[in-house]
């Protein structure tokens, strides 16, 4: 008996894996792989796959399992420290890209309808391009990572009024419809139910199917909360893959979160690469070669238009220039949810065929060439940050935050105040010495003045951020943030200000070492290495061996460990 869906699968996949392969000889991302697997195999190329809706239904599950795993690790505690930017960054950055992208439009020829409609689309961005890249990169837990993700909520929460206000406009008649207030009021009905049920119900669920011990009960039951909030949820409004980041969140209020995580990632890697394929399938390839001009130049500038529309927000909410951009570029791309608004535009009208099919091109364009923009946003706006900004930018700094220099000698700077940086601040209290601290997240630096804590808002990559902090006068500069190329320009510019100071750095890779010594650099403690010491010393320990023999094989461990680093030359990709 033949199963038709199977042969699509096995063609879709057969040319995933060729072109994987290929790219991945180039270090280009396996979204860009799927993609143009997608368009390859699409009705408008060979038309291998014939039955594209059952993909797409496939493609649904796979955005919704992703969502969900988002939600898992981005809890409820994230999510208050970058409240501010979530409600009045993410809300900035739609309303000045759909205005920018509308006025455009209306340029292109375009209605007024229609051009506001355009610019809603193009004012959403990928979250399901953009946490595959930033998690396959390890940047979901930097400034970077952060200020992304909370404007990618408030447009994934935009959805829902969208939904709504897209009739609307189109001139459809609601009245039929339940009116607005209650369709609002019920979303937020639903929202506070899925959050009472975190904190009272769900614990003692999962509390009670992992005391079987049994992970097929556990992943079914994680599969059926994950599907059942996404799907109570959209029954108000509410589209499924926002539902089921909410269904995440509620788990990663447990103890449960990494647990489930482990357990589901597999079935996350097979179905997202359904959302990516599906997208790929949509573009008619020989309408792109037939305006390949016009839609290479639109994507451009859908490309500028949104980096700068996500940077003012930023900037102006107090974060530095350099990060505000590399934030900005990690959203420039059309998101996928603009293909679902799109075809119900298109359906009321609102988007006339040959308008529709320039935009799917437009956004599939800009889709395939994100996972470079966001690989590389760092190096493009450490480019951007040779131009001539203000001071002010440049910086980060507000008015409630330090303007003159700290005037201290024999003391502490530490970049950075997550985990690391707190735990050294403390210990540096208890035993009376003195620290300054830079950091980047404005919420942050308003606690911990109101404590008392000598912290300021900069970018300790900027001169004048380091200046501030007194570091010609410093003892010791530790260095917290994974940025590696961040430290290197931190340490060598702090060895300039201060040949005698000792400069200690976090490090992701090994491989790190050398370059951040040849820096200036006095200690590197790499993550890498250190886990593997302590895996060892575990070891060793669990066979009654002794300390002096366990201290002595440490020793060898480090010293031809120390050999390797100052022997490789880097080759990992930099990260923030």
């Amino acid at each position: 008996m033949e199963i038709p869906l199977l042969k699509e699968i096995l063609v879709l996949f057969s040319i995933s894996v060729i072109l994987l392969l290929l790219l991945n000889r180039f270090k280009i991302p396996s979204v860009v792989g799927y993609l143009v697997a997608g368009i390859i195999a699409g009705p408008f190329a060979l038309g291998l796959v014939k039955d594209s809706h059952q993909i797409e239904i496939l493609a649904e599950i796979g955005i919704i399992l992703l969502l969900f795993s988002i939600g898992i690790e981005f809890s409820l505690k994230t999510l208050l420290k970058v409240k501010s930017m979530i409600f009045i960054g993410g809300t900035v950055q739609i309303v000045l890209t759909t205005v920018s992208i509308s006025a455009i439009a209306v340029l292109f020829g375009a209605s007024i309808k229609e051009a506001a409609f355009i610019g809603l689309l193009v004012s959403l961005s990928s979250t399901a391009i953009v946490l595959k890249v930033i998690q396959d990169n390890g940047t979901v837990d930097t400034p970077r990572g952060r200020i992304s993700l909370a404007i990618l909520i408030l447009q994934d929460l935009a959805i829902v009024p969208l939904i709504i206000f897209i009739p609307l406009l189109a001139g459809e008649d609601t009245s039929s419809t339940a009116p607005i207030w209650w369709q609002i009021l019920r979303v937020i009905l639903v929202i506070v139910t899925v959050f009472i049920s975190a904190r009272y119900l769900v614990p003692k669920l999962l509390y009670r199917v992992a005391g079987t011990r049994n992970n097929e009960i556990f992943l079914l039951a994680v599969l059926v909360l994950a599907f059942s909030v996404a799907f109570i949820t959209s029954l108000t409004g509410v589209s499924l893959a926002l539902g089921a980041f909410l269904a995440g969140m509620v788990i990663s209020e447990s103890d449960y979160n990494h647990h489930t995580l482990g357990n589901i990632l597999p079935l996350i890697l097979v179905f997202t690469s359904f959302f990516f394929l599906s997208v790929g399938m949509l573009l008619d390839i020989h309408y792109l070669i037939d305006h390949l001009a016009l839609i290479i130049g639109l994507t451009l500038l859908v490309i500028v238009i949104k980096s700068t529309m996500a940077f003012l927000p930023v900037v102006w909410l107090g974060y530095p220039a350099r990060i505000a951009w590399a934030s900005a570029l990690t959203i420039s791309q059309v998101g996928e949810f603009s293909f679902i608004l799109s075809k119900l535009g298109r359906d009321l009208s609102l988007l006339s065929p040959d308008r529709y099919q320039l935009f799917l091109s437009v956004s599939v364009l800009s889709m395939a060439s994100s996972p470079l923009f966001i690989k590389n946003a760092n190096k493009i706006s450490d480019i951007l940050m040779i131009l001539p900004w203000p001071e002010r930018w440049v910086t980060g700094r507000k008015s409630s935050t330090v303007k003159e220099k700290i005037d201290l000698e024999d003391h502490i700077v530490i970049v950075g105040f997550g985990l690391n940086g707190t735990n050294i601040a403390n210990i540096a209290d208890e035993i009376a010495i003195p620290t300054v601290i830079i950091e980047m997240n404005p919420e942050t630096v308003r606690r911990e003045q109101l404590k008392g804590r000598k912290i300021f808002l900069g970018d300790a990559t900027q001169l004048s951020t380091l200046e501030l902090s007194s570091i010609e006068h410093a003892r010791v500069l530790v260095l917290t943030i994974p940025h590696r190329g961040g430290n290197r320009r931190i340490a060598e510019m702090a060895r300039q200000l201060n040949p005698h100071i000792t400069i200690i750095v976090r490090a992701r890779y090994v491989t790190e070492t050398k370059p951040l010594k040849l820096k200036g650099a006095n200690i590197v403690i790499t993550e890498e290495f250190e886990t593997s010491v302590e895996l060892l010393r575990q070891v060793m320990l669990k066979y009654d061996i002794n300390n002096e023999t366990i201290a002595f094989k440490l020793n060898q461990l480090r010293q031809s460990s120390l050999k390797a680093s100052h022997d490789l030359e880097p080759t990992i990709q930099e990260v923030e």
